[in-house]
């Protein structure tokens, strides 16, 4: 069970607008551990609460939470009016290097703990190549791991159905219906060979602009969140605005190394 936490008990009551909320968002934690749930908590990272990560640790190891998410801002739907919460890439940099060195601190000192970032795959990238710079010995194998998943997977490994019964291809994407599965087996949609969009989904490659398409990390990124990139620039197509690698970085600043770096999708430079 995943537990929306958006910060301290201030923070957390102001996002929601409930006065209360973060006590009985604590008290659903404890009855879920109560009942055997494993539970864990979900922050997503913006302006107004991206200096409470550290707090976020703190309250999970006071309650015994042992799996933290933490979701960058999707701005599509009615997030589109939350660009003033929008983090810049200097912050987003900044969130996930906290994130990072929680997670170590943590470790380190016998805490047992699951974290991941959610919905901006630039973090794989960024997380390898700081490994890289501290001379990480497990990189080449997180690089691995990192392509092996192949980053984005909206339309091919996953998919969300509404309500009532739309196919999407995945829970931010509203606006790209792939059918309804109660005219249509989820089968027969998910499969089609008519569905030109669909097909394009699953060629990526082809289709993104430049910059995702020659970028070093294509394959483990997947060319990040592309309902993202529709929502802030209108061509689904287009760079993810949230991508917070520099150029040098896409390009072979900090280049992959060993045999992970084929797997990855590494261009020569």
């Amino acid at each position: 069970m995943g537990i929306s936490i958006d910060g301290t008990r201030a923070t957390h009551d102001k996002f929601r607008g409930v006065p209360g909320a973060f006590d009985q968002a604590l008290k659903g934690i404890r009855a879920c551990q109560s009942a055997g749930v494993r539970v864990g908590m979900r922050f997503t990272m913006n302006r107004f609460n991206v200096g409470e990560i550290a707090s976020l640790f703190a309250l999970a190891s006071e309650m015994g939470v042992d799996r933290l998410c933490f979701y960058h801002l999707v701005e599509v739907g009615r997030g589109q009016e939350l660009g003033m919460a929008r983090l810049s890439s200097a912050e987003t940099r900044a969130a996930l290097d906290r994130v990072i060195d929680e997670t170590a601190a943590a470790l380190k000192s016998g805490t047992r703990i699951e974290v991941l970032t959610v919905d901006n795959h630039a973090d794989g990238p960024y997380l390898y190549m700081r490994m890289l710079r501290e001379n990480h010995p497990g990189a080449a194998r997180a690089l691995e791991l990192l392509a092996a998943n192949g980053g984005n997977s909206s339309g091919t490994g996953i998919a969300c159905i509404h309500w009532d019964g739309t196919l999407y291809p995945d829970q931010f994407w509203r606006t790209r219906s792939l059918g309804n599965v109660r005219a249509s087996p989820f089968a027969e949609l998910w499969n089609s060979q008519s569905n030109a969009f669909l097909a394009q989904l699953r060629q990526k490659e082809k289709h993104v602009k430049p910059r995702c398409n020659g970028c070093r990390f294509f394959g483990t990124c997947g060319a990040n969140l592309r309902a993202r990139a529709e929502a802030l620039t209108g061509d689904c197509w287009a760079e993810d605005p949230a991508c917070y690698l520099t150029d040098e970085e896409t390009r072979g600043g900090v280049a992959p190394a060993g045999p992970a770096a084929a797997a990855a999708g590494a261009h020569p430079q």
